[in-house]
This record gives structure tokens, C-alpha cells and sequence, in this order.
């Protein structure tokens, strides 16, 4: 993962260096809460309800978009760990954005969500032996032979994930001068 970089905008997975990756994938996770609390920090609610991007998320959805996406993350690590290659359940990201909680609610709730939810995770991460992260889970949306992917691949997918969704936060509030 490359953490000089504020937004990276594709996933690499980079499989010859999961080792080495793992404590700055992990720290990653665990700075994401702050992080994200830091980008819509004094932010005004019309501020939130701008797009990053033409027809993107608002920032208040991407906020909101990082609690739901985390939450199935940190629910398919225990299922990993703890079955035997499971089918992990996707879920339509977009559809979960439009809907109200995700368009108005407040962020705090998310945010709150979030800092909970990242200090268990991370705890859990730094207690795996090197053969948990070997572990499988199959995501039945991917084309078959590339749908098994291992707890090193979803660690560094989310690690990625954080930072490209607060890069982008990041970025909105630079072009605006905010």
C-alpha cells in the first residue's frame, strides 16, 4: 500500500510483499476513524451534501458508505477465521448509499461506528498467526478462479479502501478551498 499517496485510485494487491505490508495495512485500519473524523471536521451540512466527483457520492454518503463497507469487512475476517472457506455474503453498495440514512442522517453516528469498530478490528489483525492470514473466503461476485482471495488480500483491499475514500474527501475539500 502506498501511504505517501493521499488518494490511489485502483486496488493492487500485491501478494510478494504481504508480510512486510501487514503492521502499516493494519495501522491504516486503525487511523482510518481519526482520519475520517479530521477530513469532514467543520464542515457545513451543505459542504457534506456535495459530490466529490460528477454524479459521485456525497461526502456525508461516503462517510456513511465506509461504516456500512467496514462493518461487512470486519464480519467477513471472523467468518474467515472461523469457517472454512465461506461464501461471503455482497452486498449492492450503491443501493445502501441512496438510501436515507446514508443520504441525511449525521455523521457522528457513522464516525462513532467507525472508531468502535477499527480499534476491534485492528486488535483482532495483530493477534493472527501467519497461517490465519492464508485463510480463504470466496466472493461469488468475481469471476471463478479469481473469487478465492485470503486474509492478506482483504487487509490490504481495506487498508487501500480508507484511504482512497478519505483521498477523495481530501481532494474535494482542497478544490474548494475548505
Amino acid at each position: 500500500m502506498n501511504n505517501s499517496s493521499p488518494w490511489v485510485k485502483d486496488f493492487v494487491f500485491d501478494p510478494d510483499r504481504t508480510q512486510d505490508m501487514r503492521p502499516s495495512c493494519i495501522e491504516a485500519i486503525e487511523a482510518l476513524p481519526t482520519r475520517a473524523r479530521d477530513i469532514v471536521r467543520g464542515l457545513t451540512d451543505a459542504q457534506l451534501d456535495m459530490s466529490y466527483r460528477f454524479g459521485g457520492w456525497t461526502m456525508r454518503q461516503v462517510v456513511h458508505h465506509l461504516a456500512d463497507s467496514h462493518l461487512h469487512a470486519y464480519a467477513r475476517t471472523k467468518w474467515t477465521l472461523t469457517q472454512d472457506a465461506p461464501v461471503i455474503k455482497p452486498y449492492e453498495q450503491d443501493l445502501w448509499a441512496a438510501l436515507d440514512d446514508a443520504r441525511n442522517m449525521p455523521l457522528e453516528p457513522s464516525l462513532n461506528l467507525l472508531a468502535g469498530l477499527h480499534e476491534r478490528w485492528a486488535a483482532l489483525l495483530r493477534t493472527l498467526q501467519a497461517s490465519d492470514w492464508k485463510r480463504e473466503f470466496t466472493h461469488p461476485e468475481l469471476p471463478t478462479g479469481r473469487n478465492r482471495l485470503n486474509l492478506d488480500w482483504l487487509l490490504q483491499h481495506y487498508a487501500w479502501h480508507g484511504q482512497h475514500h478519505v483521498g477523495q474527501l481530501m481532494k474535494l475539500r482542497e478544490e474548494k478551498g475548505w
